[in-house]
Order: structure tokens, then C-alpha cells, then sequence
């Protein structure tokens, strides 16, 4: 089956959100980030997991994606960001966090461990992304566009190839965890 063939079919592209989001829910439970009292001690500066998992995905993603486009299987979509729909998203994301104690994917990934607590907010995720979905043309007509970034990507605003933003961030991620390593935290 070809790429092309992949990206076309809908029941192929469910059956691989489906393989993917078990996939990501074990790996956040393996590395205890589903865990109630993992977030909470990272909110309270105790307990640097979530951290750690969170700058290990985006060094591994970064890759990936470099990976994956530079071979020619990945396309990347950058849409406009904007003051007033990070202030949107931010508060939204924020207060639902602030609430539940979990972010909408170590929820998803703590229902899967059992946890009777996270499922109440995946149930308020839902209603809440309804709520959102039905404010979304007054939000999107008076808000969401105030503030336009001056341009989509990091390297775009820089001026560089993304290679050397890249390379910068995974030096800093790189020097975060033997920094953690020497702190022993």
C-alpha cells in the first residue's frame, strides 16, 4: 500500500489514529505521566517526570519530523498564530488543568489505567470542546485573529534553515537532562 493509497483511505487513517493513540496512551502510562500525583508534584516542583518525558517527545518528534520530510513522506502545515488565540487557547487549556489536575492526554491515558477521576474530565473535555466548537464563529470573527505572529515558524521569524533551530534545540534539551543528571532531580 502505497503512501498516496494510506492518506486517502478513511478507514486506514481511522485504524492508524486508533494503533497511535493506544500506542501514546501506554507510553505516557509506562512513563508514569498518567499518574495524579506525578503532575501534581511537577506543578509543585518535586517531581521533574513530566518534564523529562515531555522534552524527550519533542527532541524524538523533532527528529522525526525532520526524518519523515526530508524523505519526502511527511508534509508539514503550519497554520498563522495569533496573541488573541494563544490567550484563548491558553486560558481554556489552563483552567481545564488547573480543574482536573491532568491535561487532555494524560487523562485519555489515565481512563485507561482506571482512573474514575480523569474520566469525569474527559467527559468535561468533551462538553467543553462542544462549548468551544459552538463559540468558535464569534471567537474566530472578534478574537482569534487579534495579533497576528509576524510569521508561522520559528526559523521563518529567525530568518535561518530550520536544520540550525533544530540543532539549537536539541542542544538545549540535550544540556536540560545532564543538567537533571547532576542535580539529581
Amino acid at each position: 500500500m502505497t503512501l498516496e493509497t494510506i492518506r486517502k483511505n478513511g478507514i486506514v487513517q481511522a485504524a492508524l489514529g486508533l494503533l497511535t493513540g493506544i500506542a501514546f496512551g501506554f507510553l505516557l502510562q509506562k512513563a508514569g505521566v498518567t499518574d495524579y500525583d506525578v503532575i501534581i508534584g511537577q506543578l509543585l516542583l518535586t517531581d521533574f517526570t513530566v518534564v523529562k518525558v515531555m522534552l524527550a517527545a519533542v527532541l524524538v518528534g523533532m527528529i522525526g519530523v525532520f526524518a519523515l520530510k526530508s524523505a519526502g513522506i511527511a508534509r508539514l502545515h503550519c497554520r498563522s498564530g495569533s496573541i488573541g488565540s494563544t490567550v484563548v487557547g491558553g486560558l481554556i487549556f489552563g483552567a481545564g488543568f488547573a480543574l482536573l489536575g491532568y491535561c487532555p492526554g494524560t487523562a485519555a491515558g489515565a481512563v485507561g489505567t482506571g482512573a474514575l477521576d480523569a474520566l469525569a474530565g474527559v467527559v468535561g473535555i468533551a462538553i467543553g470542546a462542544g462549548i468551544f466548537a459552538r463559540l468558535y464563529p464569534v471567537l474566530n470573527s472578534t478574537i482569534m485573529h487579534r495579533g497576528a505572529f509576524p510569521a508561522d515558524t520559528v526559523p521563518e521569524l529567525l530568518g535561518v534553515r530550520p536544520v540550525y533551530v533544530a540543532t539549537c534545540v536539541a542542544v538545549m534539551i540535550l544540556t536540560l537532562f545532564w543538567l537533571f543528571q547532576v542535580w539529581g532531580i
